[in-house]
């Protein structure tokens, strides 16, 4: 089983950093949309899904030998009204630039990213365990 590691540290009350194993940085805060600097968690996690999508979808259009210009992924998140605020759908909206592309092939190719290959979209559905320790310094 393969696992993976990111340290998330506090910078502020509402700014945090996370950094995974390779050092690689992402800023994240919970300001109000106005004050905002960077994603907050729940921004980060339809990027992620959303970028996660992407990569599939655009490896399977090239292994088919079509040009892929761009991709853009628009990612739309539907949060719960109570207390967690927990996305209760999300509907991404897949936009292939590419001169040979056809519909109904890209239609395939992303169904098949999202529904089969998307780690971030399979992991939604995950057990999330978790511990918690207080140190002194």
């Amino acid at each position: 089983m393969a696992k993976r590691y990111v340290t998330v540290r506090m910078k502020a009350d509402h700014e945090y950093e996370a950094v995974n194993a390779q050092g690689n940085v992402v800023q994240i805060d919970m300001y109000d949309p106005q004050d905002k600097k960077a994603q907050s968690p729940m921004d980060l996690l339809l990027s992620a899904v959303g970028s996660c999508a992407s990569v599939d979808a655009v490896l399977m259009m090239k292994k088919k030998r079509k040009t892929v210009n761009d991709l853009i992924v628009e990612v739309e998140g539907e949060r719960n009204e109570g207390v967690p605020a927990f996305y209760t759908a999300i509907h991404m909206k897949f936009i292939l630039i590419s001169p040979d592309a056809k519909e109904e092939e890209f239609e395939k190719v992303v169904a098949l990213s999202v529904e089969k290959y998307c780690s971030v979209a399979s992991s939604l559905k995950a057990a999330i365990s978790y511990s918690s320790e207080v140190r002194t310094a």
